[in-house]
């Protein structure tokens, strides 16, 4: 006899947050918890108590997959890290671009939804704010962040050599660039309603 459909449902999302969740599932979950805390609570006022009451489980699954606070932590920083740069390599690897459009896909990456909203933004000036986690934060992001840049850099170098842009310095623009993207996202999180992720 067939199974029926709410019950399948029950199963996989039993399967995702139940006691039988895999590892990478379970560490995922308690991440995701951490975002929506520190969204909301702020890094200082995010603790073991409100992490796991969003994720619906115990410190001890914390413990067991993290040892630590401070190392969740950390992990939340790099899981954000790494979805913002598969989001752009993915954009720039896309077969058939040329070097604006590569470019484009860059800044495109930049402000897509996934990324640029106002939970996640939260999240990022939270750890560059909180003093005691600046250095995690530049250990974690420094590598990414050359990465971009240095992509980015080779692109404007691809266009300045195809056209009447001699006069410019590909490392300019792309640090130009970068500070844009910086201050569009800072915008978007302090101007609510006023600058948004299309204004950027």
């Amino acid at each position: 006899m067939e199974t029926p459909p709410a019950t399948d449902k029950a199963a996989r999302r039993d399967a995702r947050t139940g006691r039988t969740a895999s590892k990478a599932v379970r560490r995922e979950q308690l991440i995701k918890a951490t975002i929506d805390s520190i969204a909301k609570h702020g890094i200082s006022g995010t603790t073991m108590t409100t992490i796991t009451g969003f994720a619906g489980l115990s410190v001890g699954i914390v413990n067991f997959h993290f040892d630590s606070k401070e190392n969740l932590f950390s992990e939340t920083l790099r899981f954000l890290a790494n979805e913002h740069r598969e989001m752009w390599l993915k954009a720039v690897s896309t077969a058939g671009l040329s070097a604006p459009e590569k470019l484009l896909a860059i800044v495109d990456a930049e402000f897509h939804p996934q990324i640029c909203n106002r939970k996640k933004l939260t999240v990022w000036s939270a750890f560059y704010g909180e003093s005691g986690y600046r250095k995690s934060y530049r250990y974690i992001m420094t590598q990414i962040d050359t990465e971009r840049w240095e992509t980015s850099t080779a692109l404007c170098q691809k266009i300045i050599d195809s056209g009447a842009f001699d006069h410019l310095k590909a490392e300019d623009v792309a640090d130009t660039l970068e500070g844009l993207f910086d201050g569009f996202c800072l915008n978007i999180l302090i101007y609510p309603g006023e600058f948004t992720r299309e204004n950027a």
